[in-house]
C-alpha cells in the first residue's frame, strides 16, 4: 500500500492556506476559484484548523450567519486530524472513515506540507490496482 508522500508527489495542485481573520465569504470565493472543497487555516506558520464546504453549509447557512460578516477563525474545525508523509493510504482511509471527514492535512516535523482528500486516496488506489493488474497480465502472458 502506498504512502501519503506518493500522493503528494503526484498531485498537480498544491494546498491552499488562509488566515483565520478572513471572512467566510472570502474563503468560499477562494475555494470556488481553485475548485477545492477545503482550505487549511494557518496562524503564525502553524496549522490552526481547516475550513470546508461542510463547515459552510452546517455552521453558516443552517445557523443563519452572514458569510460576509463571519470570520473563518470562528467556524473552522480546530486541531483537525492530521497525518504525516510516512502514513499509509490505508491509515488515511481509516481515519477518514472513523471520523467522517474528507480531508487530512499532512504535517511533517511540525511543518504543513500538504493535504490529502478522499478523492486523492481513491485515485491513488485505483492507479495502484491498475498497475498491479497490468503487472499480473504481463506475467501471465509472457
Amino acid at each position: 500500500m502506498g504512502k501519503v508522500r506518493n500522493i503528494l508527489q503526484s498531485k498537480k495542485e498544491k494546498f491552499c492556506t488562509v488566515g483565520p481573520q478572513i471572512t467566510v465569504f472570502e474563503a468560499i470565493e477562494i475555494m470556488s476559484e481553485k475548485n477545492i472543497a477545503a482550505v487549511l487555516v494557518v496562524e503564525q506558520d502553524q496549522l490552526a484548523g481547516i475550513f470546508t464546504e461542510h463547515d459552510y453549509t452546517r455552521k453558516v447557512i443552517l445557523k443563519g450567519k452572514s458569510s460576509r460578516l463571519t470570520l473563518v477563525g470562528e467556524l473552522m474545525s480546530r486541531n483537525p486530524h492530521r497525518v504525516t508523509s510516512d502514513d499509509t493510504v490505508e491509515e488515511c482511509m481509516n481515519i477518514m472513515n472513523l471520523n467522517k471527514i474528507r480531508h487530512l492535512p499532512v504535517v511533517d516535523e511540525g511543518r504543513l506540507v500538504g493535504v490529502v482528500s478522499v478523492g486523492d486516496l481513491i485515485r491513488f488506489m485505483i492507479e495502484e490496482q491498475r498497475g498491479i493488474i497490468e503487472h499480473l497480465e504481463n506475467y501471465i502472458t509472457h
